[in-house]
């Protein structure tokens, strides 16, 4: 538990929980592949955030983790 902790702490890409990310932002997931564009974030609720691909159309969300999201 404490490594998790550690590793959790020193990993710079992940944003802690209470800071907040302005909507119409880009962000990046955690382990997020180099060849894909950064979503772009449309708003944050408690600990679950909606994000979307521009390509995507703005009907289309995808719902994530707030802890799992790195400005982009």
């Amino acid at each position: 538990m404490a490594e998790t902790i550690r590793q959790h702490e020193t990993s710079a890409k992940v944003v802690s929980f209470p800071q907040r990310l302005a909507p119409g932002s880009f962000v990046r997931l955690q382990h997020h592949p180099s060849d894909l564009p950064a979503f772009e974030l449309i708003r944050c609720e408690g600990r679950r955030c909606w994000v979307r691909q521009q390509a995507w159309g703005p009907a289309v969300q995808w719902e994530v983790a707030r802890r799992s999201l790195s400005p982009g």
